[in-house]
């Protein structure tokens, strides 16, 4: 097993690349990528860092140089014959070719396109520009470089033995999370936690420690190049990008209001089984819902990524009901801000009710809360998102209005058109 506390001590001399592979990202990505290559490739697309967290000044604390020097790294890398190997011939969730042989081609040949950079007070502007297959890659990769970079900003001044102890005590913090979970019977829980790790190296060992400490409970990782390492699942299947781009493209109230359900129509055509799962909350789950085609009661269940998430379960099996379903027979997937307490809890809730799965992201990934001075390791809110397609901004409501993303006028468009009314603020945590 890697010595962490030892690497990261060397990272000094520059053995550690933070990103080492175009695989490094999250499964969602490649098969969005997959269907955005099919079905609307000729689409430009604004991506930008936005840090929700602003009292975390990123640009006093990771050197501008460093971070050219990362994402140009970034840039030089290609798929290997292994990964094009294994993303060609393994069976995901029991499918075999799950990325047709024109993606295949296009994505071996692939190199990102460039970045632009640029320092606004205490903050970084961070963007990518260009055609959406290739731009929409930079997301996850820039998320890991700017959080990696932070957490060595913080250890760059920590004596060998320090960081020994730092990580020991990291360690003790997830085992202890991961004996409690073992007491959860019928658990089935994933790790979601590249976007916001605290390094690539904690995260497998996160990871690790999952497959030791949870056997069969453990359902895999949504990293990719994890997946492909540990020989786990690789996990995951679409997310709010998707329809925030095809609603910015709407040319009309009404197709605006159709966008999302067109969306999941592209994604039905191409995938079956447990990549068909309903993410509903971009602009309002409710709603969504109630305006679903008859055709999307028959998929195979629900991801709840913001809001009140018991609520938003039970909104999913009120309208699984309602539409003839059986909710036992469907599937809820948690994946906002979980950690062990809120997993014990909607397991017990709702466990009874329907499948109910877990997508553990960042309290995973990063947790050393409390564990340095002044609580300078503590996980934050940062997000890559699509800001515009083909010159027009895009739109995110959530069901949390302080995930709520886009122009303020146009935020007010889109909850009328979407009939949004009153929302319950909830603090973004991570």
């Amino acid at each position: 097993m890697v010595d962490i506390a030892t690497r990261v001590y060397n990272h000094k001399w520059k053995i550690d690349p933070i990103v080492r592979s175009l695989i490094d990202t999250d499964f969602y990505k490649l098969l969005m990528c997959q269907s955005v290559f099919r079905n609307k490739p000729q689409t430009d697309v604004v991506f930008s860092l936005i840090n929700r967290s602003n009292h975390i000044p990123l640009a006093k604390l990771i050197d501008e140089g460093e971070l050219r020097e990362q994402l140009d790294h970034i840039r030089s890398l290609s798929l290997s014959r292994g990964e094009s190997t294994w993303l060609r011939g393994n069976t995901f969730y029991g499918k075999r070719q799950m990325f047709r042989s024109d993606f295949m081609e296009w994505f071996e040949n692939l190199r990102l396109p460039p970045y632009h950079l640029e320092r606004k007070g205490d903050q970084y502007e961070l963007t990518f520009e260009g055609s959406w297959p290739e731009v929409m890659l930079w997301e996850i990769p820039a998320l890991a470089v700017l959080m990696e970079l932070r957490s060595r900003a913080v250890l760059n001044d920590m004596r060998r033995f320090e960081l020994q102890v730092l990580y020991a005590r990291a360690m003790t913090r997830v085992w202890e999370k991961i004996e409690e979970l073992r007491k959860i019977d019928g658990l089935g829980i994933a790790d979601f936690g590249t976007r916001r790790r605290h390094s690539f190296l904690w995260q497998d060992w996160c990871v690790q420690a999952m497959i030791e400490g949870l056997g069969p409970s453990f359902t895999g990782t949504s990293n990719c190049l994890i997946a492909m390492r540990r020989e786990v699942e690789a996990i995951g299947t679409n997310a709010h990008e998707l329809p925030m781009v095809y609603s910015a493209l709407a040319d009309s109230d009404e197709a605006l209001a159709q966008a999302p359900y067109d969306v999941l129509s592209d994604w039905h055509e191409e995938h079956d089984g447990n990549l068909r799962i309903i993410l509903p909350d971009t602009y309002g789950t409710q709603g969504f819902l109630d305006r679903a085609p008859d055709w999307l009661a028959g998929w195979t269940g629900i991801r709840v990524d913001s809001g009140d998430p018991a609520a938003g379960a039970e909104i999913a099996i009120n309208w699984w009901k309602a539409r003839g379903e059986d909710p036992t027979q469907k599937r809820v997937i948690f994946s906002d801000g979980l950690d062990v307490d809120k997993i014990r809890e909607l397991h017990s809730q709702f466990a009874p009710r329907t499948k109910v799965s877990f997508g553990w992201g960042t309290l995973l990934t990063n947790d050393f809360r409390g564990l340095v001075p002044d609580d300078a390791l503590a996980p934050f809110s940062l997000v890559c998102k699509a800001v515009s397609a083909n010159g027009r901004p895009t739109v995110k409501l959530s069901d949390n209005p302080e995930k709520a993303m886009g122009p303020e006028d146009e935020i007010n468009r889109y909850k009328r058109v979407f009939g949004v009314g009153t929302q319950e603020s909830i603090e973004v945590i991570v």
